[in-house]
Formats: structure tokens, sequence, C-alpha cells
């Protein structure tokens, strides 16, 4: 890995692949897999800070939007409106040499809900702050003398209040959606491989497939089964800055148990995610990025942006 900016390309690759856990309606897209990873050859402290910033109003059955003036009120269904999510990952990784690393993945969740439940006629409210589901990432990629190729291990801890309420409107006091709160509320492994290399003078290519695999349901309730597939190309050209292009491919069965939302939960998404890294020195870098959907299909009835915004900055110490 000969360019800096890698680090930061890297780690947005799993940073823009939307996780639709829990239901994607109930504004979770980005509760667990946004998460900043490095992958170094050479040993030492690295620490990526990331804002994410996306507004979940579309309103979607299957492959198509859906107008909300086409339904009646009460109905039977729950007709959310918007979650507005402002979210802080901090990642701290260490390297000991060339061939192992280690990621913790600490994510903090700003995330405004507005939905209108069955049967009624006004809207409810929710503002949930706090930490989410810590991740701790392991890595291995001794397998060759170039280091460009890796695999992944882990797990996701249930460090998340699954005990938020609503705080205002018609269901003021009772508990939000499970796929609402901050965390899951179990404990999920993780295992991924990677690879990266040149695919032409001043051209770097990555890919990378992350599984997510719940253990089992905590309180009636228990995430699908997820999978991040990532694909990235950068152009190494300029000394200043590095443009890069994703294609993000998150898919993810249903949830399960008495508390969850089977028929609203499960998607699969996919976005194209443009973005620039700029190398202010050799050890900081500051890194944006966009992402837009190219395809989705949700089961049931569920809320997802229209476009997501990421900014960062990352240190090698």
């Amino acid at each position: 890995m000969r360019h800096p900016s890698t680090l930061a390309l890297l780690g947005l690759l799993l940073a823009t692949a939307p996780a639709a856990q829990a239901c994607g309606a109930c504004g979770c897209t980005l509760h667990s897999d946004w998460a900043t990873q490095g992958y170094a050859v050479k040993p030492g402290w690295r620490f990526d800070l990331r804002y994410d910033y996306f507004n979940q109003d579309q309103l979607r059955a299957g492959t198509r939007s859906v107008d909300r003036n086409t339904f009646e009120l009460p109905n039977e269904m729950e007709i959310q409106e918007k979650t507005l999510n402002r979210n802080l990952t901090a990642t701290l990784d260490y390297s000991p040499n060339a061939d192992w690393g280690v990621a913790l993945v600490i994510p903090v969740f700003n995330r405004y809900h507005a939905t209108i439940a069955e049967g009624d006629t006004d809207p409810t409210f929710s503002q949930g702050k706090g930490l989410g589901d810590v991740r701790l990432l392991g890595r291995y990629q001794g397998f060759t003398d170039s280091h460009a190729f890796g695999v992944q291990f882990g797990v996701k801890l249930a460090t998340g209040d699954m005990k938020q309420t609503f705080n205002a409107g018609a269901q003021a006091g009772e508990l939000l959606d499970r796929g609402l709160q901050l965390g899951s509320g179990t404990t999920d492994l993780l295992f991924g491989v990677y690879a990266f290399g040149e695919l032409a003078p001043d051209w770097g290519i990555f890919g990378q497939v992350l599984v997510q695999k719940p253990l089992a349901e905590k309180d009636g309730f228990k995430p699908g089964d997820g999978v991040n597939a990532n694909l990235g190309l950068r152009y190494t050209g300029h000394a200043g800055f590095t443009p890069h292009l994703q294609l993000n491919v998150r898919a993810e069965g249903r949830e399960s148990g008495l508390n969850a939302d089977v028929d609203n939960s499960g998607a699969t998404l996919v976005y194209l995610s443009p973005g620039v890294t700029f190398n202010l020195s050799s050890r900081f870098q500051v890194y944006a990025f966009a992402q837009v959907p190219v395809a989705q299909r949700v089961t049931g009835l569920q809320i997802e942006p229209r476009w997501s915004a990421s900014l960062g900055m990352h240190w090698s110490f």
C-alpha cells in the first residue's frame, strides 16, 4: 500500500456499506456496518473519526417508492414519516506487524424519528442519543509477501441501549421498535475477506465481503443475517488528493422473534459512492463521500434515504 490515502479508501469501503439491520425503515440503515477499518502493512496505531448524515424519508415497498397520501388514517399498518440520523464513529486501529491488525469501532448515534402508529391519526416522535453497539474486528493478511489479501474476524457486542421510549406524541412513553433502538441487544459474529492491488498505473482497486451473524435472540428479537459486498476504485495520479468511486451492496434477512417486525424488515440495497481524500500530510488525511442508491428492494413497508453524506479525518501515529 504505497499511497497514504489508501487507509482512508479502505476505511470508507466499509463505512459506505449500508446495513439495513433490523429494518431499514426504522432508522438503522447505518446501525452497525458504517465502521472504519485500516488495512496497513506498516505497524502502528491509527485513529479515524467520521460523521455520517442521512435522512430516511422516502417510503418504499418492494422496489418502488410509495406516496404516503394514499394511506387512510387511522390505518392497520404503521406509516413512518422520517428518521434523521447524525452519527459519529470513532475507530482505533493497531497493527503490531505487517500480518496482523485489530480495530475497535465505537459508534455514537443521534437519531430523530417520526411515525404514525397503527390505529393512530397523529404522529409520534422520538429522539435517541447515545452509544451504539461496539465492534471488535481483527484481521490477518500474511498469506502472501504483498499482504494484498486478508481475512477479518470479530464480534459485535451488545453495548447499545435497547430500552428507549417515544418522548412525544400519541405513543409517548411506549418502547421504540427494536429496530430503532441504539443497540440490537444481540452478540453477532463477524467474518470477511478482502483484497486490494493495482489495476493499472495510478489506479488501485479493492474488494471486500463481510458477513454478520447474530448468535441468539434477546428479549424476543433477533436481527437477520447480513452480508456486505464492496468494490472500490481510486486514482492516485494526484499528489494532494485522491478521488474514489465505490459500489456498495447490502443484503439482510428478516428479523425474527416475538418483538420483531417480521413483515417490514429485510432488504437488498445497492449504492454508488463517489468521494475524495485530501492528503494534508503523510500521517493525516481528511475525506468526504456522498452515497446515492442505484437499486433498492425492501420487504414490506420501509423508509430509506435518498442520499447520504460522510465526512471524516484519519490519523496515523
